[in-house]
């Protein structure tokens, strides 16, 4: 099938999803312009930043579109390029982006509360100690996979042999790695005078495009050439400042200004596909079974999350996108609209694999970041564009997409642990209290056992990532559910959702649970492998039954009308 026509269906229905199905969801809870939003209501220059509407949309699309959507998506194709698509498609539109979109309007309409204080209120103490305990933990996963991820992409040496050499790309990746360092140094510069001059329109657009072409041109003339552990030290650095500055300065302009390079990614994938517009090799389906995946059910929903529904953007709706919307009506398209954007880059990168497979259906050989990139690269040398700008443009996307996912994860994860010792009056707490709501310790504690994840070995638990994300969706929907049920809102729609991630979540987790007491039975389980696994395996289902039984009681027994908190909007004001 030609990749161009399956390109436009997907652009079609998400397009019209987002012009149809998001604005009557928009309609249905209700969006009140003329309301103050947390951002408004608790400016104080550092978490809670009023903001342009599009400025937060880069952020939420910056944050969220990681690794997810490329990795995802070229993984699942193994079981063909059918299913994945129309996971994509359908997962995006009544999934994803009902979830993104429905954990930033739950906290925006809830004083900018966090999914776990969310939890809280609407569903108990107990719901809140275990959801933000389990955030915290995921943030420390994702802080050491996306560090070690982007370390590799920069690494300029490879080892033989026991001997250390310059790999064949040390150029392109010490340019791409140069382009980010400047890409922070120059987004700082644009913060500093965002804040002061206030720009707005063509001269933000302007100011923001001139900053991210001199990274571009600094770093390519600049290549810096050093080995992975440098660079997990400079990721570690850069993170932790993230964490602790104000919004402004570093988070929003470098993120505003990586829209702009995954637009002209985006754009390079598409204008590629449309001049060229190769065949769709990989094959439409190849069975229920695949032989290194598993079954297509559960593994299929597990896989591809990011670019159709995804547990871990509900953290960045909820913990900093919430925080800086100006107003309400920007919601929809933060929400609603990043998600669309991430779903259609998930097709893109499904269409860049089924176009470097070869002609006998026969995948490519590579990561699926290296399959993408140098797809895309590919797409652009057609135009004209040198190689080694192509690549070094390529790999600092791919990068950048980790790497923009990183220092939101530092800041979710640092405010995680504080909302998890936190208390009521926290000026009358005791000392230690205090310690460990001290947003620098807080920080140092979640980076250092990030980083102690990269030293000693994330992998041996990864493979429970996709199966804790998934089961994180599940709980924000079901959460949802009752905010929007006690609210008096429409909260149909999510029930589906919520019940058939809840469904495939534990699918994935008993057949995982299985397979790890089989390896100890014949002997092959290794506890720090295996058993890990099966200590994480097991708290995972403890955690969803837990909080699923104690919303379930909620949905059940709460009557809006007669709720003390029927309608309630954040304050009165509304």
């Amino acid at each position: 099938m030609n990749t161009l026509i399956i390109v436009l269906i997907a652009a079609v229905c998400l397009v019209a999803a987002y012009a149809l199905y998001g604005r009557w969801l928009a309609k249905k809870w209700g969006i009140d312009p003329k309301a103050k939003t947390p951002a408004v209501l608790h400016n104080d220059g550092q978490d809670y930043v009023p903001t342009d509407g599009w400025t937060v949309f880069a952020h939420q699309f910056s944050s969220i579109a990681g690794a997810g959507p490329v990795t995802g998506a070229i993984q699942a194709a193994a079981f063909g390029w059918l299913p994945v698509l129309l996971w994509i498609i359908l997962g995006g539109i009544f999934f994803g982006a009902v979830t993104d979109f429905g954990a930033l309007y739950a906290s925006v309409k809830n004083d900018g509360k966090s999914m776990g204080l969310l939890i809280e209120k609407y569903i108990g103490k107990a719901g809140r100690k275990l959801f933000l305990g389990f955030c915290w933990l995921f943030t420390l996963i994702v802080l050491a996979a996306f560090a070690d991820m982007v370390a590799d992409t920069f690494n300029a040496y490879v080892v033989a042999d026991g001997a250390r050499t310059l790999s064949e790309s040390a150029k392109v990746n010490g340019a791409a790695g140069s382009i980010s360092l400047f890409f922070i140094l120059f987004a700082a510069v644009f913060g500093l005078i965002q804040h002061k001059m206030k720009f707005s329109g063509w001269k933000e657009v302007v100011l923001g495009l001139a900053f991210t072409l001199l990274s571009f041109v600094c770093g390519m003339n600049l290549p810096l050439i050093l080995g992975k552990e440098a660079w997990i030290y400079i990721a570690f650095i850069y993170i932790f400042l993230a964490a602790v500055l104000p919004m402004w300065f570093v988070m929003q302009p470098r993120d505003y200004m990586s829209t702009f390079m995954f637009v002209g990614m985006i754009a390079g994938a598409v204008l590629g596909l449309i001049f060229a517009h190769p065949t769709m090799n990989l094959p439409a389906y190849t069975g229920f079974q695949n032989e290194s995946l598993g079954t297509l059910f559960p593994i299929l929903f597990v896989t591809v999350a990011c670019g159709a529904v995804s547990g871990f953007h509900s953290l960045v709706s909820s913990g900093t996108s919430s925080k800086t919307v100006s107003n309400e009506k920007d919601m929809l398209k933060v929400g609603y609209g990043a998600m669309v954007l991430e779903s259609f880059l998930a097709v893109i990168a499904l269409c860049v694999a089924g176009v470097a497979a070869a002609s006998d259906g026969t995948a490519a050989v590579g990561t699926p970041f290296q399959i993408f990139s140098s797809g895309v690269a590919g797409f652009l040398e057609i135009f004209g564009i040198p190689v080694y700008v192509a690549q070094s443009f390529m790999t600092m996307c791919v990068s950048a997409l980790a790497f923009t996912t990183l220092d939101s994860v530092a800041r979710i994860g640092r405010m995680s642990f504080q909302e998890l010792f936190s208390v009521d009056d926290m000026e009358h707490a005791e000392g230690w209290r205090k310690l460990l709501c001290n947003k620098y310790f807080a920080t140092l504690i979640t980076l250092f056992f990030g980083y102690l994840l990269t030293q000693i070995g994330y992998s041996n638990i990864w493979p429970l990532f996709g199966s804790a994300n998934q089961l994180l969706s599940a709980l924000v929907l079901i959460t949802l559910c009752v905010f929007l049920k006690v609210t008096g809102r429409e909260m149909r729609t999510l029930v589906p959702p919520f019940v058939i991630m809840l469904v495939v979540t534990f699918t994935a987790l008993i057949q995982r649970f299985f397979s790890l007491i089989h390896a100890f039975t014949s002997g092959t389980g290794v506890f720090m492998v295996e058993g890990l696994q099966l200590i994480v395996a097991i708290l995972l289902m403890i955690l969803g039954v837990t909080i699923v039984v104690t919303s379930g009681k909620e949905l059940i027994k709460k009557d809006p009308a007669k709720s003390s908190i029927s309608g309630e909007l954040h304050h009165s004001h509304n």
